[in-house]
């Protein structure tokens, strides 16, 4: 495994009215024709990116049209609605796969980009009682507020939860309407521009003795088995790509996502990548079953599901494996 790079960019909202798109139908090229939903940083753009640079979407007969989102949540409505085929979810949107609203066809990354940041002057997530604290609800950053307050003993009905999406966030924070924020890097970046002096009070490594944090891509529920075949074998090439060739996947990234490559490179230390073969492994010996095991059980105190599920009912591990046979 090998450290990687959370980046700089805080993705467009996605604008109404995608074309519906299906898993059988041709484009004009002759290719199947797929639309594929992401995330404005690293973990959610750079196998989108890599694949398009190193022409494998070309050479697998896919005609892709990437669609950005602001967050997970949104792309699994958009699944749901049938304008979206596959799309790209943070560790804190996986409790919507495990209550059946789609399939995770391929783990990612290892997230570690989450955190709870706080106003000059607020030391600790004890010292949030009673203020007003922004979340992007069901995201990432919902989940890593929801696990720092378990900790010190609070809930979220200690705190003034105040729902955003992360560009709101940005703003809000920014302009010191909000004391505190549930939020992620590359954001954070963006926050520190106006606020260098903000306070990190939680991150992911904090609960790393519990929990993993897999980032992941998924489909609809009815996804044709032929097409995500080939779909995952492309995602499976293009992690090994961004493996082995950092400096490549960086600067692929940074073109798709219109930003300055040392803006990408000094998230580097944020996130943690794989290549097929190792997520191969993990998959077979329960690993990753067990990543999301655990973090069912928190989704199960923070009243996102009702109870856990067996992973192998929303995680397409064995055809994920069978994609590299």
């Amino acid at each position: 495994m090998k450290k990687l790079i959370a980046t700089v960019a805080v993705a467009a909202t996605l604008g109404a009215g995608l074309t519906a798109c299906g898993s059988d139908d041709d484009s004009a090229s002759g290719g199947t024709q797929i639309t594929f939903g992401y995330i404005g940083d690293f973990n959610g753009t750079s196998l989108l990116a890599v694949a398009e640079e190193q022409g494998l979407w070309e050479k697998a007969g896919l005609d892709v049209d990437t669609k950005v989102f602001t967050d997970g949540p949104t792309q699994i409505t958009a699944l749901g609605a049938g304008s979206l085929d596959y799309g790209y979810i943070g560790p804190g949107a996986v409790w919507l796969p495990a209550s059946g609203q789609a399939k995770i066809i391929a783990v990612n990354t290892l997230g570690g980009a989450d955190r709870v940041i706080a106003q000059p002057g607020i030391d600790s997530i004890e010292d949030l009682e009673g203020k007003k604290v922004a979340v992007p609800e069901g995201t990432s950053g919902d989940m890593i507020l929801g696990l720092a307050l378990d900790a010190a003993g609070m809930t979220r009905d200690d705190v003034d939860l105040v729902p955003m999406d992360p560009p709101t966030i940005v703003s809000a924070f920014s302009a010191g309407q909000v004391d505190a924020a549930g939020i992620f890097y590359p954001s954070i970046d963006t926050i520190k521009q106006q606020v260098p002096d903000l306070v990190e009070l939680a991150q992911n490594s904090d609960f790393s003795d519990d929990f993993a944090f897999p980032t992941a891509f998924v489909a609809g529920n009815d996804v044709d088995a032929g097409t995500n075949a080939e779909v995952v074998a492309v995602l499976r090439e293009a992690m090994d790509y961004r493996a082995d060739h950092m400096d490549e996947a960086i600067a692929a990234t940074a073109e798709m996502l219109d930003q300055p490559v040392d803006a990408v490179e000094r998230d580097a230390s944020h996130n943690e990548v794989m290549t097929a073969d190792e997520l191969d492994g993990l998959t077979e010996d329960g690993t990753v079953d067990g990543w999301f095991t655990a973090l069912q059980d928190f989704f199960v105190t923070a009243g996102k599901i009702d109870e856990p599920v067996d992973p192998s009912t929303f995680y397409l591990g064995d055809d994920f494996v069978a994609a590299g046979k």
